[in-house]
C-alpha cells in the first residue's frame, strides 16, 4: 500500500555490542544490495527470505569499507510491517550506525517517521490499532506486570473482546433492519425480546472491561502514593524503608522535610511513585508553610494515601479532619514507631498496619496491602485496559448502548434506536482502528520512536 521504502536506526543511541538499522518497503532488497557485499552473493541476490547473511557494508562512491555486518531478510507479507523488511546488524556505536543509515538514504530509502514501521504493520493488516498501541506500552513498561499487560494486548486479547462485542451490535442492527424491511412478517415482538438480551449482553461485557480500567492505568503509569502526616511521625523514615535506602533526611526536629520528595520503586510488579511530603501543621515559618501547601495538593491528587501516625500518641483535630476527607478505598493508615508503643489511638474504615520504619518491621506486609489495593485478591481474567483513548471510547459506546436499552424499555420502536447502536458500533471500532480517522492515527504513531 506504500510506494516508498523507509529506513531508520532501531536501537538506542550510544555504545553497544550491536546496532540495528531497519529497512521496509518493496525496494528494500534492491536498496540494501547497492551497499552490501555478502559472502554468499548468489543466495542473497535470489532474495531468499528468513535468512541471515554475513557480509560487509561498502560506500560505493569511494569503495570504502564501513563495517562487517549480518543482514536479515524477511519477505512480506510474513514480516513485522507486512512488506519486505531487511535488518542490518552492525557494530553498535554512533559512527557505524549513522554511516550505514546515510548510505541507505543515498541509495533510495527515505527516513522513517516516528512509529512508521508499526503504522505500516497496522495499515497492512498485520495487527489492529489496539495491538499497535500495545507495542509502545511494551517498550515503555516499567515493571514485569506492566510489560505482561502490554504483551496480552499485543497478543490480541482486547481485540478479541472488542471484535465479539461489535459482532453482537452488528447482529442487533441486522435484526432491526429485517424488522423494518419485512413488516408483513410481524417480527417486532420477537425482535424486541432478542434486542433486550443482546444489548444487556453488550453492557455486561463493556462494564466488565471498564471495571479493570483504573487498575490497568495504574499498572501502566504507576500509582501516585502520598505519604501524609504531621511532623515527626516518621514519614521520611517510611520512605527510606520502602526504598531500602536513606533517601530522605531523618532527624528528631519537627519540620525537617519542607518540600516534596518523589521516588519510583517497583513493588511486586506495580510501579509506585512515592511522594514524601512536609508534615502538616499550623506554622509561622513561610518556607515550611509552602511545604504544607504542597503536601495538601499532593494529597488531593494521590491514587493512594499512606497516612502516618505515631503509635501511643493522640490524634489531633487537624488529622481527624484530613482523615475524614480521604476516601477509605484510597487510604491506608500506617501506625509507625511500634518499637516504642503498640497502642492504637483511632479506628478508621481503612486497612491499618503497624510498622517500625526505622527497624524495617512490617514493611513487607504494608507492600502486600498496597499491591492488593491495586489488583484485588488476584488479577482479573479479562483484558486490562490501560489506554485512556480506549477507556473513553468504551465508556461512550456503553453509554450509547444503555440509552438504546432504556429507549427500548420505554416502548420506543426498534428502528428508532438504531442510531445509538450504530454510534456505539463505530466507537468500538475506534479502539480496533476499523473506524478511526487519519488524524487520530497520526497522533497515536507520533508518540513512537523513529525506529519502531
Amino acid at each position: 500500500m506504500f510506494g516508498d521504502t523507509i529506513t531508520a536506526v532501531s536501537t538506542a543511541i550510544g555504545e553497544a555490542g550491536i546496532g540495528i538499522i531497519r529497512v521496509s518497503g518493496d525496494d528494500a532488497l534492491e536498496i540494501v544490495s547497492k551497499i552490501f557485499r555478502p559472502k554468499d552473493q548468489e543466495r542473497f541476490s535470489s532474495g531468499i527470505g528468513f535468512r541471515i547473511y554475513l557480509g560487509q557494508i561498502f560506500d560505493p562512491s569511494a569503495n570504502f569499507l564501513v563495517d562487517e555486518v549480518l543482514v536479515t531478510v524477511m519477505r512480506g507479507p510474513k514480516s513485522f510491517t507486512g512488506e519486505d523488511v531487511i535488518e542490518i546488524n552492525c557494530h553498535g556505536g554512533l559512527i557505524a550506525e549513522q554511516s550505514i543509515l546515510k548510505l541507505l538514504l543515498k541509495s533510495g530509502a527515505r527516513l522513517a517517521e516516528p512509529g512508521e514501521f508499526t503504522k505500516r504493520a497496522f495499515v497492512n493488516g498485520r495487527m489492529d490499532l489496539s495491538q499497535a498501541e500495545a507495542v509502545i506500552d511494551l517498550i515503555r513498561a516499567k515493571t514485569s506486570l506492566s510489560a505482561s499487560s502490554a504483551l496480552e494486548q499485543l497478543r490480541g486479547r482486547l481485540s478479541e473482546q472488542i471484535k465479539d462485542t461489535r459482532l453482537i451490535l452488528l447482529e442487533v442492527i441486522a435484526q432491526i433492519e429485517a424488522a423494518v424491511d419485512f413488516p408483513e412478517e410481524d417480527l417486532e415482538v420477537e425482535t424486541t425480546e432478542s434486542l433486550r438480551y443482546k444489548l444487556s449482553q453488550v453492557i455486561k461485557l463493556g462494564e466488565k472491561l471498564l471495571n479493570g480500567a483504573q487498575r490497568g492505568k495504574i499498572i501502566r503509569d504507576g500509582l501516585n502514593t502520598a505519604i501524609i502526616g504531621r511532623p515527626n511521625v516518621g514519614k521520611s523514615s517510611l520512605l527510606n524503608a520502602l526504598l531500602r535506602e536513606d533517601r530522605a533526611i531523618v532527624t528528631d526536629i519537627p519540620g525537617t522535610t519542607r518540600d516534596v520528595i518523589e521516588e519510583y520503586i517497583n513493588v511486586r510488579g506495580i510501579p509506585l511513585k512515592l511522594i514524601d511530603t512536609a508534615g502538616i501543621r499550623e506554622t509561622q515559618d513561610l518556607v515550611e508553610q509552602l511545604g504544607v501547601d504542597r503536601a495538601l495538593i499532593v494529597l488531593g491528587n494521590a491514587d493512594l494515601v499512606l497516612f502516618v501516625i505515631e503509635a501511643g500518641r493522640d490524634i489531633n483535630e487537624e488529622e481527624r479532619l484530613l482523615l475524614s476527607k480521604i476516601p477509605s478505598e484510597r487510604l491506608i493508615l500506617v501506625v509507625n514507631k511500634i518499637d516504642l508503643s503498640t497502642s492504637l489511638p483511632i479506628k478508621v474504615a481503612a486497612p491499618i498496619f503497624y510498622v517500625s520504619a526505622l527497624e524495617r518491621v512490617g514493611i513487607e506486609e504494608l507492600e502486600e496491602a498496597i499491591v492488593k489495593q491495586v489488583t484485588g485478591d488476584k488479577l482479573a481474567d479479562t483484558p486490562v485496559i490501560s489506554n485512556v483513548r480506549h477507556i473513553v471510547a468504551l465508556e461512550n459506546a456503553i453509554s450509547k448502548v444503555k440509552e438504546a436499552f432504556e429507549s427500548l424499555e420505554n416502548g420506543v420502536p426498534p428502528d428508532l434506536i438504531s442510531i445509538d447502536i450504530r454510534h456505539a458500533w463505530q466507537l468500538l471500532g475506534e479502539i480496533s482502528g476499523d473506524t478511526v480517522g487519519e488524524d487520530i492515527l497520526d497522533e497515536i504513531f507520533s508518540r513512537f520512536c523513529i525506529g519502531k
